[in-house]
């Protein structure tokens, strides 16, 4: 998927300097089979590229027309909410504990990823991301390492520590990653989150923190 978008990139950038070298010619009365015009209007093409790919991976690369074969990637730029379903069994009960209302945040460029993840006791920020995606196998995933800072007043039962979370990204019928965590201190679970907004909020939802708990995923 990587090579076929690397040579959609090429091709495109070619047509459009192509263009640009034609359109320039017209304007300024150039004979583009003359040399001296012909490589006169090079600086002028090379800047309109430059303008170009600076507005292609600032702004240009979100719209979906460009999806598949220029952008292999999604845009998951904004504010994801759900629960968290920890295996984790509680000594004393012998049972998983409630499902945990969390907020995902995600600050996406064309270049770069960033994930923050928050529920009531902690805050984690993810240090290594990367996409997974393979559209002959459907496979359609994003990937990070992180390191979770918990609460002070949990700080007694809940101690920092860095893991790791894959999420599966749907796209249809609607927008949801669902996936999988494991930590350094040996816990995993589920956590499945919905698009709240485009917004990166601060403090999770108060219609979340408020939502019935369950048990078993929904």
């Amino acid at each position: 998927m990587q090579n076929v978008t690397i040579k959609s990139s090429l091709y495109l950038l070619l047509g459009a300097s192509a263009i640009a070298w034609v359109l320039l010619a017209l304007i300024e009365n150039k004979d583009l089979s003359n040399p001296v015009d012909f490589f006169g209007l090079l600086p002028k093409v090379v800047t309109i590229d430059l303008l170009a790919i600076f507005a292609f991976t600032k702004w240009g690369w979100k719209f979906r027309l460009f999806r598949g074969w220029l952008v292999p990637f999604p845009n998951l730029n904004g504010t994801w909410v759900g629960f968290i379903y920890s295996d984790w069994i509680n000594p004393e009960t012998g049972e998983k504990p409630p499902r945990i209302p969390v907020m995902l945040t995600v600050n996406q460029t064309f270049f770069h990823i960033s994930c923050v993840m928050r529920t009531g006791e902690m805050e984690s920020f993810s240090y290594a991301e990367g996409f997974q995606i393979d559209s002959d196998k459907q496979i359609k995933n994003i990937a990070y390492c992180y390191t979770s800072k918990p609460r002070l007043s949990v700080s007694d039962r809940s101690m920092p520590h860095d893991g790791t979370s894959v999420f599966r990204i749907i796209e249809k019928p609607q927008l949801k990653l669902s996936g999988r965590y494991w930590t350094e201190r040996a816990t995993t679970g589920e956590i499945i989150l919905d698009y709240h907004s485009s917004e990166l909020l601060e403090a999770i939802p108060e219609e979340l923190s408020k939502h019935p708990i369950r048990k078993e995923p929904v």
